[in-house]
C-alpha cells in the first residue's frame, strides 16, 4: 500500500512532523528493554510538561483517545455513582454512554451545539445533585469546534466536592491547558491531534485524589486491559517493570519525538502559533464570504467549524479538494452533518503554507 502525500486539515489525524515519522523507522527493541524503559520515563516527564502537571500517574495508554476516555470512567466510576455530564456535541454524549454502561447515573447538562458548556447550568445541576461524585466535560469539542472554560468548570466542581473527568483530545498542545493550576482530576487526550503524532496512543493523567478513589473502590474495575492499577506497574518503579501488555514500541518512539518537538517549541509558543494561524484562516474565509458557526470568543483555533455556503455541495467540494489538491478537510458530525465543514489547524498542520493552500483550494472548489 503506497498512499499519496495528503495535507491533513480535518479533525484528525493531523499532518505529522517528518522528524516524528522518522522516529517510527528506528530499530525496534523489546518493550521491557532497559533502554526502552528509560525512554518511557522521558515520555512521562514530557507528558507532565504538556499537561502542566506533577501527577505521578501520567502515562501514554497503548490505545486511542476513545480508550483513554473509557479508562478514566471505568477506573473512577462505580455502579450507582452519580455523574454530571456536560453535553454540547458528539463527545459529551459518548461520556454519557460510558457512565450508563458502567451502571452509574448520568445527569446530563445540555448546551447548544456549537457553543461552550454553559457554566450556569452546571452550577445549577451541582446544587440540585449534591450527591454527585464526578463532573465530566469536553474541553475542546471536536464535533463542533467549541472551547469550554475548563478552569471555571473545575472550580465549580471543587466547590461541590466533585472530581473532574476532562476530555482534552483536541486541546492538548493547541490551547491553554493547566491540569494542576485548574485542579483537573482525570484527563485524557489523543496522540494524533495537536501533538501531530501517529494515532493509537492516549496520554492520560490522574491526580492524587483520583488515584485514591481507584485504590479504594468497592467493586472491581470492569476492564482488565484498562485497569490502571495494573498498567501503572509497567510504567512506574525503579529497575524491573511488571509485564502487562506488549507496548507499541515504535509508536512510543514517535510520541517521544513529538513531545520533544513540543518542548523545544515551548508550550505557550505552540498555543500562540495555533491562535495566529487561526486568525489568518479566519480572515481569508471572511473574504470568501464563509461564516463560522461558533462565536469568536468560544472558538477553537485548531478546529474551525464553518457553514457550507448556500448552493455548495458538501461531498463534491471535499472530493474536489482531495482529488485536485490532496487536501483533506472534515465533514460535519451529528447535528452539523451536511451543513458544516471542519478545518483542522492542529500541530504540524498549523503552518502558513497549509492555511494559504486551504484558502486557495476552497476558492477554486467553490468556483467550480
Amino acid at each position: 500500500f503506497l498512499p499519496p502525500r495528503r495535507i491533513l486539515m480535518g479533525p484528525g489525524p493531523s499532518d505529522i512532523n517528518p522528524l516524528v515519522l522518522n522516529a517510527l523507522s528506528r530499530p525496534t527493541v523489546g518493550h521491557l528493554d532497559p533502554l526502552f524503559i528509560n525512554m518511557m520515563d522521558e515520555v512521562k516527564s514530557l507528558l507532565q510538561y504538556a499537561f502542566q502537571t506533577k501527577n505521578a500517574f501520567t502515562i501514554a495508554l497503548s490505545a486511542p483517545g476513545s480508550a483513554g476516555m473509557e479508562a478514566c470512567f471505568v477506573n473512577l466510576v462505580e455502579p450507582g455513582d452519580k455523574v454530571i455530564v456536560c453535553r454540547n456535541g458528539v463527545f459529551g454524549d459518548r461520556m454519557k454512554q460510558n457512565v450508563e454502561r458502567i451502571g452509574a447515573q448520568a445527569v446530563v447538562v445540555d448546551s447548544p451545539w456549537g457553543r461552550a458548556v454553559e457554566t450556569e447550568k452546571v452550577a445549577d445541576a451541582l446544587a440540585q445533585h449534591p450527591d454527585a461524585k464526578f463532573l465530566a466535560f469536553v474541553h475542546a469539542e471536536t464535533s463542533t469546534g467549541a472551547l469550554s472554560d475548563a478552569e471555571a468548570l473545575c472550580k465549580l466542581a471543587q466547590q461541590f466536592d466533585c472530581l473532574t473527568i476532562v476530555d482534552a483530545v483536541t486541546s492538548l498542545g493547541g490551547v491553554e491547558l493547566r491540569v494542576d493550576d485548574w485542579g483537573i482530576d482525570a484527563i485524557y487526550s489523543g496522540s494524533q491531534k495537536c501533538l501531530s503524532c501517529v494515532s493509537g496512543l492516549s496520554p492520560i493523567s490522574f491526580s492524587e485524589k483520583a488515584v485514591q478513589v481507584i485504590n479504594n473502590r468497592k467493586t472491581p474495575i470492569q476492564s482488565w486491559f484498562l485497569d490502571q492499577s495494573l498498567v501503572m506497574n509497567y510504567w512506574s518503579g525503579d529497575g524491573k517493570r511488571s509485564y502487562h501488555h506488549t507496548a507499541p514500541v515504535n509508536s512510543l518512539y514517535a510520541l517521544h519525538e513529538a513531545l520533544l518537538q513540543l518542548h523545544k517549541e515551548g508550550l505557550e509558543n505552540s498555543w500562540a502559533r495555533h491562535k495566529a494561524q487561526h486568525k489568518v484562516l479566519a480572515n481569508g474565509l471572511a473574504k470568501l464570504g464563509i461564516e463560522f458557526i461558533v462565536p469568536e470568543e468560544e472558538r477553537l483555533p485548531q478546529l474551525n467549524t464553518i457553514k457550507i455556503p448556500e448552493g455548495a455541495d458538501d461531498a463534491k467540494v471535499r472530493s474536489y479538494l482531495l482529488n485536485h489538491y490532496n487536501l483533506e478537510i472534515g465533514a460535519g458530525l451529528g447535528d452539523f452533518a451536511g451543513n458544516a465543514w471542519r478545518i483542522g489547524l492542529m500541530g504540524y498542520a498549523a503552518r502558513n503554507e497549509n492555511v494559504a493552500l486551504c484558502l486557495t483550494a476552497l476558492e477554486d472548489a467553490l468556483s467550480q
